[in-house]
């Protein structure tokens, strides 16, 4: 899939609705001041990070496909930075960032216990993964059999796999909210998304939130 391609589908009425609605849990869950500075890794085409920047928020966008990495860049909103970089050597000193995300980002990585002790590392204050889950709709129309389209080789996590990720690493008040419990984007699913509190973890998106301990 090329950065044109992946960055068009967001601005279709289904991919808007989803990425919205995982921005806007992200935003909530990470509670990043304005000024404040955020490490976005796996940023892809920049959708996340440049939302970040519209509130205001200093970001670094890291990711190995120098294709994407070409293509932030390129639509950038501000001031934001794009780097090449691998989340398992992240090439930031300690506590370089206030605030690190991954969104879905780490469902591709393989070693995705150096990757998160690599984000836990480089942050100061707070942590949020966003995740796919294995217990949703969408696992379900996109997950199976290796996955497909954007999908394709991502894996899907469960509720009871995230501590396993924070073994032995300085985070506490881990927290896990879910989104997308209906994956359609239509006006049912947009509905029932709004009654919902996202603390019911059957939805397509899971984001996972931690504080740093010093």
């Amino acid at each position: 899939m090329t950065p044109d391609t992946y960055d068009a589908w967001y601005l279709t009425p289904r991919g808007n609705w989803i990425g919205q609605t995982e921005y806007q849990l992200i935003r909530a869950l990470l509670q990043a001041e304005p000024g404040s500075s955020i490490v976005d890794v796996g940023c892809g085409t920049g959708y996340f990070t440049r939302r970040f920047v519209r509130d205001g928020i200093r970001v670094t966008g890291l990711d190995p496909n120098q294709a994407m990495v070409d293509y932030a860049y390129l639509h950038r909103v501000a001031d934001e930075r794009y780097i090449r970089g691998d989340a398992v050597a992240l090439p930031f000193s300690d506590r370089s960032f206030k605030y690190c995300s991954a969104i879905t980002s780490l469902c591709f990585i393989k070693d995705q216990t150096l990757a998160v002790s690599e984000m836990v590392r480089v942050t100061e204050s707070r942590i949020a993964l966003g995740l796919l889950n294995r217990h949703s709709l969408l696992f379900q129309q996109k997950g199976k059999n290796g996955g497909s389209g954007a999908y394709k080789g991502a894996h899907w996590h469960s509720v009871s796999e995230v501590p396993q990720l924070f073994l032995g690493l300085p985070v506490t008040n881990l927290q896990i909210r879910s989104a997308i419990y209906l994956p359609g984007g239509n006006i049912m699913a947009r509905s029932i998304e709004a009654i919902m509190y996202h603390r019911l973890p059957l939805g397509g998106f899971l984001i996972v939130t931690g504080d740093i301990i010093h």
